[in-house]
């Protein structure tokens, strides 16, 4: 036990060695990459044997084996010990609930009885103070719980409206929560004094206290009766009430329900093109205008914030790539974000030692420095506002409009072309995200539907029996020709471009898992992580319409090219190093 547990609270990579010479008959199924400790930190040993590597940091597998709570230990190597301890958790009762009655028209699952009573009962004891710390239902799970049930009881269709089990549950309950809620999340549950049958006037006489939560109020009042909001409504909302100013886990500023069930609302309801774009460039002008980097071509990667549970995430290894050809390319996003609180960029390029808290204009820099060619940003140093919500957006449990707008974010604009590619799941988003990249005037735009809804299309061979909905490798897109927009659709199959198919690598959480398959493919090592980097780097640009990509077997070419030289590798490394210089 002792030797599989790190010593250190936080660990990174100090420094990464590795033989830059890629072997030019490497063996997939006999070698790896491994870290091991050094001087309380980690560093890359070299290629090991698979049978033989002793691992120095936790996987999933080994919470499990040994009992431990992932609590226990700060392991830099899973993602979940990623999110900060600062947070208060939400109570896993009212949370498990949200996650059926808090979504879709149709995808909402109604309580059972046994259920409802369990969740109004829980309500109840906390909000009169009968639980403690973690047990607590927090403010804005009861801000996204209550409307939810306002929303389905209000707009929804009769099959996902309450079921006769939460009427009774709450026929039992309201009278005695009426007592102890508070005002905004008494108006929450009846804004109009008309669902819970009690004739109050809390709900229709409520109006906020200040002008901001006024505001707020007043959209609630639209949103809550399935409703929606102007371009300017939304953008009003958002501006008065961010950043969230926390104080000991509590909000100082806005009510939490009320923002929650604002957030929580709009996702419900579907929100229209203008209120997603209203979400899209609320603080474009947060931190001033964006820098314009000098290239000739700019990617913006969005993938979800909330990272990969399972799969291996490919595309900081795809930046180094399309970098070494004069495809430069801006990643974004978070260290930790919920609901999936899965692997991140901003994880990996920590443990392997690289500075995530660059400044918008110290990654332009890196963008145009001809050694490197790619640059991270965290939403934490360029959008301060939106990041202030992470611990609403646990709370609220499902994902919110920004969870689709994020993606589609223009921190540093460029003098040549501009192109976006962002990861999709659920049917019905690609169009709107292609909406938002036209909004931002670029030259190409591409929803992906990868695996886990990241980006990462795969070599795997489709399943027999897929789910409903589109299909793994699904692309939708736009690009200029001339002074015309040329639109398309397809279904990438690896298997038409040369690929074997294969299994995608499981990572299961672990950061060190996903980095040892990234670097080891991009030392030259063949296999499915290997064929997954140039897949997504080759077909990208072929449907971006970057210069040279034309023919796609070429442009799949010259991304094997990239890595089997060495150049990829050279450009991460530098890019670990290089992020330095400017703290």
């Amino acid at each position: 036990m002792r030797a599989l547990l790190s010593q250190q609270a936080s660990l990174s990579v100090s420094s990464i060695h590795i033989n830059n010479c890629p072997n030019p008959n490497p063996s997939p199924t006999r070698t790896s990459l491994h870290f091991s400790t050094k001087s309380g930190g980690h560093r890359l040993i070299g290629r090991k044997s698979r049978s033989t590597a002793v691992r120095a940091v936790l996987d999933s597998a080994t919470f499990d084996q040994f009992g431990l709570k992932e609590s226990d230990i700060r392991n830099p190597a899973i993602s979940t010990t990623y999110r900060s301890s600062t947070l208060p958790k939400p109570n896993q009762t009212v949370l498990d609930a949200q996650a059926r009655v808090c979504t879709g028209p149709t995808q909402t699952r109604p309580l059972s009885e046994e259920q409802a009573f369990k969740v109004l009962d829980t309500i109840l004891r906390s909000v009169r103070g009968e639980l403690k710390d973690e047990e607590q239902v927090s403010k804005a799970q009861l801000g996204a719980f209550f409307a939810g049930m306002t929303i389905r009881a209000n707009a929804f269709p009769e099959a996902t409206q309450w079921s006769e089990g939460e009427r009774r549950a709450m026929n039992i309950f309201w009278p005695l929560l009426a007592r102890v809620l508070p005002p905004d999340v008494i108006f929450i549950a009846d804004p109009e004094g008309s669902i819970m049958g009690s004739g109050s006037s809390v709900g229709p006489q409520f109006v906020g206290n200040g002008t901001s939560e006024m505001r707020l109020v007043g959209a609630l009042r639209e949103i809550l009766a399935g409703g929606h909001l102007g371009y300017e409504e939304v953008q009003g909302v958002l501006r008065d009430v961010l950043p969230l100013k926390v104080e000991d886990g509590k909000s100082t500023g806005v009510s939490e329900s009320l923002l929650s069930a604002f957030l929580i609302g709009q996702r419900m309801n579907r929100e229209t093109d203008r209120e997603l774009k209203a979400y899209c460039l609320a603080f474009d002008d947060e931190l001033g205008p964006a820098p314009v980097a000098d290239v000739r071509s700019l990617t913006h990667y969005g993938e979800p914030y909330d990272g990969n549970t399972r799969y291996f995430r490919s595309t900081l290894f795809v930046a180094a790539v399309r970098s070494c050809y004069g495809e430069s390319s801006l990643l974004h996003g978070v260290e930790w974000m919920p609901p999936k609180g899965g692997v991140t960029e901003e994880q990996m390029l920590k443990f392997m030692g690289a500075n995530t808290n660059l400044s918008l204009h110290q990654a332009k820099e890196l963008i145009e420095d001809e050694e490197i060619g790619f640059a991270y940003i965290s939403q934490r140093e360029a959008r301060p506002s939106l990041y202030s919500l992470i611990g609403v957006r646990e709370h609220i449990k499902k994902r919110p409009p920004l969870a689709t707008t994020e993606k589609v974010q223009q921190f540093i604009r460029a003098k040549g072309k501009e192109s976006f590619v962002a990861g999709f799941y659920h049917e019905g988003y690609e169009e709107p995200l292609l909406m938002l990249m036209k909004r931002r005037g670029v030259h190409s735009g591409l929803v992906v539907k990868g695996e886990e809804g990241a980006l990462s299309m795969t070599t795997r061979l489709r399943s027999g029996n897929t789910s409903k909905g589109l299909p793994v490798n699904y692309c939708s897109g736009f690009r200029s020709v001339g002074v015309s927009r040329e639109s398309f659709r397809l279904e990438v199959n690896a298997m038409d471009y040369g690929f074997e198919p294969t299994d995608t690598p499981r990572t299961d959480r672990s950061v060190s898992k996903n980095i040892e398959l990234g670097l080891a493919a991009l030392h030259g090592e063949k296999g499915p992580a290997y064929d997954r980097i140039v897949l997504n780097a080759g077909i990208v640009d072929h449907l971006l319409g970057c210069d040279g990509a034309e023919d796609v077997y070429l442009a799949l070419e010259r991304a094997r090219e990239a890595i089997d030289s060495g150049k990829a590798l050279k450009r991460l490394l530098n890019y670990i190093k290089v992020s330095h210089k400017g703290k």
